[in-house]
């Protein structure tokens, strides 16, 4: 039996790259893995199906104390998916819910963290979940916000993003990798690298590079325009691989949601320098 590594992240930060860039690196792949294999290397936090097995119920008939009851025994079972180390996807952010926690930390060995300025989080967020920019950014500020139950999903709790960010990275913990998104962009060769021997892996230069490559942007995006990509929102009006670009919000925003949006995650936005110097 392993133990979890969480790859975490508020919503539409990165998570999905570093799923396919960590599995083309640990697969070795000579081609580009199918991005609808992801969930064979990486469990699904939220995903219904173990919920409703150890509930010996339809997944219809979970209800959210089924769910906080089960959470610790089904981040449990997650563990007994590979001998090592086992790579789980939360968007949940680290903390409570209905008293209990919502990532079981006995079962534990650490976790990578993502996280992407908001600034562009709510491009990529209002697309995602075919919202109005306005409604994206309510969202993005509303403490304890989360999903319903979905036909795939459990609700998960992904709180207002300053809240998920304060939440996994406010005390620095030595098994814990905080990333940010824009760096990944920036850097590929360093902070994927950093990543790799995070892991404890020393991945020869070729090796890295391959799994840099088959997981671009470029890459990920023709994969989906070639046979979709399962994990996007039926109610989504767009690709999953939109842009992917930084300083989207350049273009999109306006000054007003601008200041909105510094004004509501102020704090965090500095810490991880992502006030613009043209609204400091």
């Amino acid at each position: 039996m392993g133990a979890i590594i969480w790859l975490a992240s508020y919503p539409k930060s990165g998570n999905t790259w570093m799923r396919s860039f960590l599995h083309n690196l640990l697969m070795n792949a000579q081609e580009p893995v199918p991005i609808d294999d992801l969930t064979k290397f990486c469990l699904g936090e939220s995903a219904i199906g173990p919920y409703a097995a150890r509930a010996n119920k339809p997944k219809t008939e979970l209800t959210v104390e089924d769910v906080v009851k089960l959470r610790p025994l089904v981040h449990r079972d997650f563990t007994t998916a590979s001998p090592d180390s086992v790579f789980v996807k939360t968007h949940s952010y680290m903390g409570t819910w209905f008293d209990q926690p919502i990532h079981n930390m006995d079962v534990t060995a650490g976790g990578i963290y993502i996280l992407r300025n908001p600034l562009d989080v709510v491009l990529s967020y209002h697309n995602h979940y075919n919202t109005t920019i306005d409604e994206a950014i309510e969202r993005m500020a509303q403490v304890g916000h989360g999903t319903p139950f979905a036909a795939y999903h459990v609700p998960e709790v992904h709180s207002s993003w300053s809240h998920h960010v304060t939440s996994w990275t406010t005390h620095p913990n030595p098994q814990l990798l905080v990333l940010r998104y824009e760096d990944l962009l920036n850097e590929p060769q360093k902070y994927f690298k950093a990543t790799a021997n995070f892991l404890g892996l020393n991945p020869p230069q070729e090796r890295l590079d391959r799994a840099i490559r088959f997981s671009s942007f470029k890459a990920l995006k023709a994969q989906e325009e070639a046979q979709g990509f399962k994990e996007r929102p039926k109610e989504s009006k767009q690709s999953f691989f939109r842009e992917g670009r930084a300083e989207q919000w350049r273009e999109e925003l306006t000054p007003e949601q601008v200041r909105r949006i510094i004004s509501d995650h102020r704090e965090q936005m500095e810490r991880f320098n992502y006030i613009p110097a043209d609204y400091a």
